[in-house]
């Protein structure tokens, strides 16, 4: 195990031939419009909502959305996790059609919504339109700088196969890709997508990434996320995802460090490519581990630049933030040392803010 604070790197991934691409990372998740409000403690009570809490939507949540937006001043947001790490890629790379993203929205004024956000952001967003279902939200409650979130997927859990393979989603912008990610919310209702285009990215030999996203899918999706990770060139999570999946796994470790590499030794559908697996601890050292051709697993940790308590606003979006910015340095062929180097970059931007959001530029400097 290595353990680096900046530097060079032993390991440099192969994509260069990406280069000449005009669609460079495609994400594919639940787009969901982030609705946020300041809000007095009688109007969480009035919805039976619990401060520093995050919840599905249930029958007596039904009129939160338009009341909040009736009632008080709010922030929409382009949100969701694949999409949110999409964002911030696109706000690390600053090129014109660098990023897509790929989901479900409602045809109603949310949707609307979702879409101007997501485009103001760079992002060029292919949005499966359902006329049947509502576009997905989640209300974001803040009072007193604590928060609460009530998120309704909605049409998100609609996406098809159907458009995936349209010519002008599969031909234009799947097959012009080379790099794709993926968050395991996704899996939860879209897994033959997941599979399809895991397979694409195998049988062209181009990057496919997933985030373990939650301990509950671990949990309750192990068959969906067994069906996918064979696939994956490189996986994301944060330590308490990796200790549930080990737990699921029957492996018998509950350190990062080590369950990192066993992830990493997974079986593998391209072998041309090794498995790199990046685990976040918050504030500790984020965790690398690549198998290594024939000698094994190569750990490395990276430590983690500090942050005052006083300048931490919300944390929500650090892990999104996290590899959205890995992954603007991975699609230019940048070290790993690099990656996880802009990674926590964009991650210490975000959670000085208010929501997953970032200044209209970045002031990223590279590792000298």
């Amino acid at each position: 195990i290595q353990r680096r604070v900046h530097g060079g790197s032993e390991f440099v991934t192969a994509c260069a031939q990406m280069a000449a691409l005009n669609t460079v990372l495609v994400g594919f998740g639940n787009p969901l419009l982030d609705i946020s409000a300041n809000v007095p403690q009688d109007f969480l009570d009035k919805y039976e909502v619990k401060l520093n809490n995050a919840i599905l939507a249930e029958e007596k949540h039904k009129g939160i959305y338009d009341d909040m937006a009736k009632h008080f001043e709010v922030q929409y947001i382009a949100g969701g996790a694949t999409q949110n790490s999409i964002r911030v890629c696109q706000w690390m790379l600053n090129e014109p059609n660098a990023c897509h993203f790929v989901g479900c929205v409602g045809k109603d004024e949310f949707g609307d919504i979702l879409h101007n956000a997501a485009s103001s952001d760079g992002v060029t967003v292919h949005y499966l339109r359902d006329a049947e279902t509502p576009t997905g939200t989640c209300a974001v409650l803040i009072h007193d700088a604590e928060r609460s979130m009530v998120a309704q997927i909605a049409a998100a859990e609609k996406y098809s196969e159907t458009h995936l393979k349209s010519p002008e989603i599969w031909n234009e912008v799947i097959e012009k890709a080379g790099f794709y990610y993926i968050a395991a919310f996704f899996l939860t209702h879209s897994t033959n997508v997941a599979v399809t285009v895991g397979k694409h990215a195998a049988e062209a030999n181009k990057v496919f990434a997933l985030n373990l996203s939650a301990p509950f899918l671990a949990q309750f999706f192990g068959a969906q996320l067994a069906s996918v990770l064979p696939y994956t060139d490189f996986v994301f999570c944060n330590e308490s995802e990796a200790i549930t999946f080990a737990e699921c796994q029957g492996w018998e470790t509950k350190e990062p460090v080590v369950i990192a590499g066993l992830i990493a030794n997974l079986p593998k559908a391209n072998e041309k490519r090794s498995r790199t697996v990046v685990v976040t601890q918050g504030p500790n050292p984020t965790i690398v581990a690549q198998k290594w051709g024939g000698y094994g697993v190569k750990t490395t940790l990276y430590d983690v630049e500090p942050l005052k308590k006083e300048q931490l606003v919300d944390t929500n979006g650090a892990g999104d933030a996290f590899v959205g910015g890995f992954l603007s340095r991975l699609v230019q062929d940048k070290s790993i040392d690099e990656c996880v180097h802009a990674g926590q970059y964009a991650s210490r931007v975000v959670i000085q803010r208010s929501g997953c959001t970032f200044p209209s530029s970045n002031e990223y400097h590279p590792i000298a």
